[in-house]
């Protein structure tokens, strides 16, 4: 029964100097944005709901009556 505590507590040692010398995991540089928070993606999305605006108003819409 020593042994397995012994174990128990090689293993825990071995992991907090693991943790505190190991090598060291790069954490993200900067803030990391979505989509929908990226100033580009947002400003395409409005060039082309835009576009998209002009492009319905400008053609009249062919309706089931219209022969």
């Amino acid at each position: 029964m020593i042994y397995v505590l012994a174990l128990i507590g090689l293993v825990v040692v071995a992991v907090l100097l693991w943790k505190s010398f190991g090598p060291e995991t790069a954490a993200p540089r900067g803030r990391v944005t979505g989509p929908d928070d990226d100033p580009e993606f947002l400003w395409r999305m409005g060039r082309d709901a835009a576009r998209e605006r002009r492009r319905s108003t400008d053609r009249p819409e062919a309706g089931p009556d219209s022969d």
